[in-house]
């Protein structure tokens, strides 16, 4: 089987000479007798902050601190220069350096304060500033790259608006970010909609993870990011889909100890209790660890039904030299919980949206006896080494493995609003694990007046995938009018029987890839992204069903001119997604062996940051094509001609008006049709799952005076109609929720308390499944 582990000759070629091209380009005057400039940034109580932006005006050269709050910045030429330190959470502030030829510096520990006390000059005083709109990433682009800089869209949720806004679950944190809505699956997994896809959580700390069945618990989660757009280039088709990329950026360890212990309590008998202990192992901090842990219990608000999850996350930092780093970190996530029922919907039934139903709207049709238990294991390394000033070398190792013991899925047939017909399916034992090896080389040199900004990556995917056959039955046909009976687990085995899956058993395939990217500072203003991926997919034959390899070739192209420098940015990008596609049987015996399936994205906008941060915008249209989709002809032959089309525009706005007041707010539009399909009675309908409209609004207000630290929040969240199916005939009416929120935080503690859905409004799912009425929650935490 070891041939299974080894990559085409042709990528082994193409990789040597992108070697080899990678050598040929260091830049001669890194050879040169220049000086560095290295420190530490930290709040008023010592705490690292992470990136920071520090930067040399004059030179126009600098770099972002990293998880400790450490930087360095190489290649300077001596002199005298003005060094500007800053973060959008706490402000801005500028020091002379001055470097002899060859010199490093250190400039120590250089502290942000957040009332601007600073006692060198302070460009940027108020507390807090703009303290939702921090976008500084480097897994978006796969290297460091400011927003204005950057010719892709993305949103991010931090860790202090979850917190403001007291949540404890994955699907109401997304809804912070422009367009998304959340979707859990009948499985139990995770996704999210925007740009009209589904898109499950696919990345951890930018590398491949899965939720597919075992969900995700936020405890560990210092934001997410929400990449829009097809993102295949620099992720990969098991990473992305044609909406874009979902990343959970996990917490890291820091310097100084911190421990931090939650209690949340509130509707639905929730509760849950969280921990965040970080400690240096060593007297030199050279040895960081960070544990997160987190068990949560809540009922459902049917009257049957439960979620019940425990996360432990340890991590593990080891500086072994001024070059040299590692970084372990490792999640268990146990979960044991009811599933969600999903509805049909019988031709005859007459039925256009779940809101006819009949059912009383907390009932259940199935006991919580019949529930499911998963677990999810995820292991995470990396090592960073500095090879020289200007080249960085970053190699990565992930291991994620899903395991379900059992889980029960509950399904109802409506034949009318108020007859349902009842089934049962029993999936398990399930296992899948997926194994990725990254490498990263990232470098930074000059061919006369252009600027470079280089990653050159490879990476090897293995996934291998074992389950026993599923057992499914149809068990009754109740009217939901009546005083029905709630099935129980032991009423519901004798009914169940072995599914016919061919090729369920096992399942194994093998991805190799092999990309590139170059961002051109063309001008102190204008500058340009050229990305290519080349992606080789591997299945062997599995059983009766044969094998199949597949080649894909994967372009992003982006443009960007500051209109106004450091503040205001058009932009333009060419961003394609693909799917590996397995060759199909046609009805005459022929085999067809089909491309893989493309989306393409043209797309262009405005993005800004002015008023020295306080105000962040983007503002963007695009245009998404399938043009070879697949498709079944009225003779039965597989066609690869189909057309889907997605269109819309994205508004995002977080702001900080005044001292005190934020504001998080998006609007998507979103247009997503099939334009030619097998179906003629289908062309021109909308996709399903795609709502047209979709809003997020959040504002709250922090005292300033006497009661600092005493704040007040409002918002919600708006999601148009959208369908069930393609043809278009049962609809998910649309809902708007209203939330509030009151908290009260100081150093040492913080207090909280959040009403959801306060109107009481009736709302489904875009599978149709019924959500939680008015509900509450209150939080302390105590931090020492």
């Amino acid at each position: 089987m070891m041939y299974l582990f080894q990559p085409n000759i042709r990528l082994k070629a193409l990789f040597l000479l992108c070697i080899v091209c990678l050598s040929c380009s260091f830049p001669t005057f890194a050879r040169q007798a220049l000086s560095s400039v290295e420190g530490k940034v930290a709040d008023k109580s010592g705490r690292p902050i992470p990136y920071a932006n520090v930067h040399f005006r004059e030179l126009d050269k600098g770099a972002l601190t990293d998880d400790s709050g450490e930087f360095i910045v190489e290649g300077l030429p001596s002199g005298n220069y003005q060094l500007q330190i800053s973060h959008v959470s706490y402000g801005r502030r500028s020091m002379q350096v001055s470097l002899k030829p060859g010199e490093r510096k250190d400039l120590g520990k250089i502290l942000l304060y957040e009332n601007g006390s600073d006692l060198q000059e302070v460009i940027v005083a108020d507390s807090k500033v703009n303290r939702f709109a921090d976008k500084a990433t480097e897994y978006v682009a796969r290297m460091p790259l400011e927003n204005l800089e950057n010719p892709q869209v993305y949103s991010v949720v931090n860790k202090e608006l979850l917190q403001e806004q007291v949540l404890t679950d994955i699907d109401q944190s997304v809804r912070n970010a422009t367009g998304v809505v959340p979707v859990i699956y009948p499985s139990g997994g995770f996704a999210a909609t925007f740009r009209g896809f589904n898109i499950g959580i696919n990345s951890r700390n930018g590398m491949e993870t899965s939720t597919g069945r075992s969900s995700v618990d936020i405890g560990n989660i210092e934001r997410i990011e929400v990449l829009k757009g097809p993102s295949g280039t620099l992720f990969g088709s098991n990473v992305s889909s044609f909406g874009g990329v979902v990343n959970l950026v996990t917490k890291k360890p820091m310097e100084d100890k911190l421990t931090e212990i939650g209690y949340t309590t509130g509707s639905f008998n929730l509760h849950r209790i969280t921990a965040d202990i970080n400690t240096p192992l060593t007297k030199d901090k050279k040895t960081l660890f960070r544990l997160n842990t987190a068990l949560n219990r809540q009922k459902r608000f049917l009257d049957y039904g439960f979620n019940n999850t425990f996360l432990i996350s340890p991590s593990l930092k080891h500086i072994a030299s001024d070059r040299l780093s590692f970084t372990l970190d490792a999640e268990l996530f146990d979960a044991k919980s009811t599933r969600t029922l999903y509805s049909r919907y019988g031709a005859n039934s007459g039925i256009t949206g779940p809101d006819e139903l009949l059912i009383d709207y907390n009932k259940a049709l199935f006991h919580e006896d019949a529930n499911a238990a998963t677990s999810s294991l995820k292991i995470f390394t990396q090592a960073q080494y500095k090879i020289s000033e200007n080249w960085t070398s970053t190699t990565l190792f992930s291991y994620v493995e899903e395991d379900v013991d059992h889980s029960y899925q509950y399904y109802a047939t409506w034949l009318s609003p108020s007859l349902a017909a009842r089934n049962i399916g029993n999936w398990g034992p399930i296992y899948n694990s997926y194994t990725n090896i990254q490498e990263n080389i990232n470098g930074e040199f000059a061919t006369g007046t252009i600027r470079h900004k280089i990653l050159v990556g490879a990476s090897l995917r293995f996934m291998d995938a074992r389950s026993e056959a599923a057992t499914s039955g149809f068990i009754d046909t109740v009217d939901v009018t009546t005083d029905f009976r709630v099935l129980r687990k032991q009423e519901l085995d004798p009914y169940m029987v072995p599914g016919n899956w061919p090729g369920w058993h096992k399942a194994n395939d093998n991805t190799y890839s092999l990309y590139a990217s170059d961002v051109l500072a063309l001008t102190d203003r204008l500058s340009t992204m050229l990305s290519l991926r080349l992606d080789h997919f591997y299945r062997p034959d599995n059983g009766t069903v044969e094998g199949y390899e597949q080649t894909s070739l994967s372009p992003k192209l982006g443009l960007i001119y500051q209109l106004v420098k450091e503040q205001v940015s058009v932009f333009g990008n060419y961003m394609n997604g693909f799917q590996n596609q397995a060759p199909a049987n046609q009805p005459d015996g022929a085999l067809l062996v089909l491309d893989p399936l493309y989306a393409e994205q043209a797309e262009g906008g405005l993005k800004a940051e002015v008023f020295d941060k306080r105000l962040t915008a983007t503002i963007s249209y695009y245009h998404i094509a399938i043009d070879n989709a697949i498709r079944t002809n009225a003779d039965g032959f597989i066609e690869q001609d189909g057309r889907q089309v997605s269109k819309g525009g994205d508004i995002e706005v977080v702001a900080n008006p005044i001292a005190g007041l934020n504001i998080v707010a998006g609007y998507a539009y979103n247009d997503n049709r099939i334009v030619k399909a097998s179906d003629e009675d289908i062309e021109g309908n909308k996709a399903v799952g795609a709502p047209e409209n979709v809003a997020n609004l959040w504002l709250s207000y922090a005292l300033q005076g006497k009661l600092k630290g005493l704040g007040f929040g409002v918002g919600g969240n708006q999601v148009g109609e959208n369908y069930l199916f393609s043809d278009n005939v049962v609809a998910v009416p649309s809902y708007t929720l209203f939330n509030a929120s009151i908290f009260f935080e100081q150093p040492t503690w913080r207090l909280g308390l959040k009403g959801n859905n306060l109107t009481n409004e009736k709302y489904w799912s875009s599978y149709g499944v019924a959500q939680a009425p008015a509900n509450f929650a209150a939080n302390l935490t105590v931090r020492f």
